[in-house]
């Protein structure tokens, strides 16, 4: 058996082998690769493309005494994808001018864009002094700093993880790289604070509530409360600005904005004043026909607001397609029948014994179920999450822990439940449990 395993192994490290032997096409570098003394523009042979390591396996000139060619592993993302040598060598044209151009990020939060537009769709946002690779230049759409605009040229710029995107040079310091991986030309040279930078920020950016990023970063989305419309935008091409908030929507034609303090700048002839705290931070002060003013803490995010949304009712459906494909009928002797239906609707027959502790006595048998809270960390050990039932004939909703088991499905009452946010902290003093069989 031995024999035979060893065989086989050896069967297939000859298959490698000869897989290894046979060019499947050629590509361009994009990003040195100093240790084999490569560097951008040039065109490598390319004999594997693992999708699993996320690799080429690439040859590199000889470097040993024997003279024979390498085979080295080099990321996907540094490299075009394999084609034909003639049609490699035509496409490093395309790579020319910037093969050896690397650049500087001046400004923290800097974005990169999915097509050469200001208001394009943000696909990166770039740290301060974040290293990236200038691949070539492209025509776009002015940049703007008020009725100014911004010198520099559209770049298609690669990062560092392989995200390829559009950046303006306005905030980059562009550098040339040599093969052993040492910079070229002078030390980068600080840029002077004109306010420019931060005027650019306000510009390209869409603010959102602050709130927004807690449930973001906890993964706790409330679709109840966060809202892609609600937010605060420049748009430079109307000359519109976009103000929408729960509870105020306003629209004005802005020509400018001029910068007034530290880090704070006056929409011209709009009632706006904003302060940035940090790159991704700024309070909106906004003086209403009150006269009263408000400030409104908002942040940047990258995420898609819409598809976390999206994400979010998904995964609340998953949720209560679980109960229903478990039950969709559960049944007890003492708390009556409950049958769960595909549109997110209930009968409850002979509850009365919840009467009038849990459920009020206008409350109807029947209404609408939903998945709409979360569980603390210390919850979720012992509950696997929270049904909120709305009856009919019946103003407040009621609120259940439940948890699936064997045999069926156990119901903790919420009633004066710790609640912070959408997020059921603690249980009840001392709730009414019940266990429901599968019927």
């Amino acid at each position: 058996m031995k024999k035979i395993s060893l065989c086989f192994l050896a069967f297939l490290f000859g298959i490698i082998l000869s897989s290894c032997s046979g060019v499947m096409g050629y590509s361009v570098l994009l990003w040195n690769v100093p240790e084999y003394g490569l560097e951008g523009g040039d065109i490598v042979p390319v004999y594997i493309k693992s999708n699993i390591s996320h690799v080429y396996v690439i040859g590199v000139p000889a470097t040993s005494a024997d003279g024979k060619q390498q085979k080295v592993e080099v990321p996907l993302w540094k490299l075009t994808e394999p084609e034909k040598k003639g049609k490699a060598v035509k496409s490093s044209q395309r790579y020319k001018e910037f093969a050896h151009t690397y650049a500087s990020v001046v400004l923290d939060g800097l974005p990169m864009r999915a097509e050469p537009v200001n208001t394009a769709k943000q696909v990166y946002r770039l740290r301060k002094n974040e290293s990236i690779k200038v691949l070539y230049k492209g025509k776009g759409q002015a940049v703007m700093a008020g009725k100014n605009a911004l010198q520099g040229e559209w770049l298609r710029v690669l990062t560092s993880d392989g995200t390829v995107g559009w950046c303006f040079s306005y905030n980059l310091r562009l550098y040339e790289m040599d093969k052993n991986g040492q910079r070229i030309g002078a030390e980068e040279i600080e840029k002077e604070d004109d306010g420019s930078e931060e005027i650019e920020t306000l510009l390209t950016a869409v603010w959102y509530p602050e709130s927004y990023k807690g449930m973001i970063d906890s993964g706790r989305i409330d679709v109840d409360k966060i809202n892609p419309s609600y937010m605060f935008h420049l748009d430079l091409e109307s000359k519109k600005l976009y103000f929408n908030m729960p509870k105020l929507y306003q629209v004005w034609d802005f020509t400018g904005v001029t910068k007034t303090g530290e880090g704070q700048y006056k929409i011209n002839d709009v009632p706006i004043v904003l302060t940035i705290r940090r790159g991704d931070f700024v309070v909106v002060r906004y003086t209403g026909e009150s006269g009263k003013p408000e400030d409104y803490n908002l942040v940047t995010i990258q995420q898609n607001i819409g598809e976390l949304v999206s994400a979010e009712r998904e995964r609340r459906a998953s949720v209560y397609r679980k109960i229903l494909s478990f039950g969709p009928r559960f049944k007890s002797q003492s708390y009556g029948t409950l049958d769960f239906a595909e549109d997110n609707t209930f009968v409850w027959n002979n509850n009365r014994a919840l009467v009038p502790s849990v459920i009020h006595q206008s409350a109807k048998n029947r209404g609408s179920v939903s998945v709409k809270y979360f569980l603390s960390k210390s919850l979720s050990q012992n509950y696997d999450g929270v049904l909120t039932f709305n009856f009919d004939g019946m103003e407040k909703e009621v609120n259940f822990l439940y948890r699936i088991e064997e045999k069926g499905i156990r119901f903790e009452d919420a009633t004066g439940a710790g609640m912070r946010n959408n997020i059921l902290m603690e249980r009840s003093m001392s709730p009414t449990v019940i266990f429901f069989t599968k019927n």
